[in-house]
């Protein structure tokens, strides 16, 4: 996929949800869509005895209007359903994986992108179990053929280890540059360099971050992932995490295992070390493009 068109499924994405449904009001302001009708429906009083006919020729001009506003109503809710289709078959049939995107060379021979796609972006969420507790991913990422940007921030939520019924809550950020060294049409391998944070109930810490990834095509939309992260010091953090994803065109469904690992090195306040391990599956969905 080239560059331009990458963008373009972007930019056509987000009009589609951003402008499938005009705003009544502006911002902060109320609708006035019922103050220029205010008083249409009122009638004037008639004498006694006379022949109301006025009052039922305005009934009857009613009906018909009354028609066409429901009309209208079922007309502007099959527009949003086919918006909605439009939206959901653009998702399908989007995206950078699909086996149909060749680039021509110049000898006549057609190369399929695939992982080599000259502009790629990422964007998902993924979560699952882990030993007492949970943890959920958000990820973003924008990549040429060669470098790129990837950002990750992470949740867990765990049982408190003092008896009680509290829970403890960890955030982990990365932020991280990749070098993709292996750009091939089945196989990805990036090398990534950047900051980890990692926020504790009583401490934060701040360190450098290492990581390998890669993503290798097994059979058609069908792909391999896998992803080993470090951060040395001034706190140890070692996270490692193996998936499945299916391409349906730009939707992405992915289910994994991964390891998370921990350590203060004694860093907490209190001269001991305090070491966590956390582990368990998870399932994801996400876009690319």
């Amino acid at each position: 996929m080239s560059a331009f068109r990458s963008v373009l499924c972007v930019a056509l994405a987000l009009g589609l949800v951003l402008g499938a449904a005009p705003a009544e009001a502006r911002f902060g302001k109320r609708s006035r869509s019922n103050d220029s009708g205010q008083g249409k429906d009122e009638h004037e009083a008639s004498a006694v005895g006379q022949d109301d006919d006025d009052d039922d020729d305005r009934d009857r001009d009613d009906r018909p209007r009354r028609r066409r506003r429901s009309h209208t109503r079922h007309v502007s809710d099959d527009s949003h359903v086919v918006d909605g289709t439009a939206f959901f078959a653009f998702l399908v049939m989007g995206g950078n994986h699909r086996l149909s995107l060749t680039e021509p060379r110049y000898r006549g021979e057609v190369r399929q992108e695939r992982h080599a796609a000259p502009l790629s972006f990422r964007v998902g969420f993924q979560a699952g179990p882990i030993n007492e507790g949970g943890a959920g991913d958000l990820f973003l990422g924008l990549e040429g053929r060669r470098i790129g940007l990837d950002l990750r921030a992470t949740g867990i939520s765990v049982d408190a280890d003092d008896g009680s019924d509290d829970t403890d809550s960890i955030t982990l950020f990365e932020a991280h540059l990749t070098w993709a060294f292996v750009s091939l049409e089945r196989v990805r391998v990036r090398a990534e360099a950047g900051v980890s944070t990692a926020n504790a109930p009583d401490v934060s810490f701040l360190g450098p971050s290492l990581g390998l990834s890669m993503e290798a095509c097994l059979a058609g939309p069908l792909d391999f992932e896998a992803r080993a992260q470090v951060t040395p010091l001034p706190y140890r953090q070692v996270d490692a995490s193996a998936a499945l994803a299916l391409h349906l065109g730009a939707l992405v469904l992915r289910g994994g295992y991964r390891g998370l690992l921990l350590d203060d090195a004694g860093e907490s306040g209190d001269g001991v070390v305090h070491r966590d391990g956390f582990h368990g599956p998870f399932l994801g969905l996400g876009l690319t493009y």
